[in-house]
């Protein structure tokens, strides 16, 4: 019984004496790992309004509206175009549970996973973050990571039309 106690003893003290493992948080931040999960950014010119994040979204955290505006031919002598644009995006971060669904399903790359995650609220209704503030967000996402040695991109082939 006593060898235990002693063994307890050793390892306590033992412990004491070395540095403490944490962060000071506050005063000092660790540095996140480069594909870190923190808040989700919206680059609304790539948005068209398609809602595939809002129906994907278990939580039913994404709020989106939307209207048609016609716009000019690409080319000369082209048919006048209706491009969808972004009246209402809205993200509720208190309903969220950051699964990144939304961002996977977009096939437009208008939503993108930010590592920024210091935006702490006093009331939960200030969660409700809007298109504006998440374009904010955008500032803070990192560039794609390069291809690894040896890769390739895959160019699609265009059918031929016979």
């Amino acid at each position: 019984m006593k060898t235990g106690i002693f063994k307890s003893l050793k390892i306590t003290f033992k412990k004491l004496f070395t540095p403490a493992a944490t962060i000071q948080y506050p005063h000092q931040k660790q540095e996140l790992a480069p594909r870190t999960r923190g808040v989700i950014a919206l680059k609304e010119p790539n948005c068209t309004v398609c809602m595939l994040c809002v129906r994907a979204c278990p939580d039913w955290c994404i709020y989106i509206e939307g209207h048609k505006e016609k716009a000019p031919p690409k080319r000369e002598g082209g048919r006048e175009r209706t491009i969808a644009k972004v009246d209402r995006f809205d993200i509720d971060y208190g309903l969220c549970m950051y699964c990144g669904i939304c961002v996977d399903v977009c096939p437009f790359d208008a939503l993108f996973w930010s590592p920024e995650f210091e935006y702490s609220e006093f009331k939960i209704t200030d969660f409700l973050h809007d298109k504006n503030r998440l374009g904010d967000w955008m500032e803070t996402v990192p560039n794609k990571p390069e291809l690894e040695k040896g890769a390739e991109i895959k160019e699609r082939k265009k059918k031929s039309s016979i």
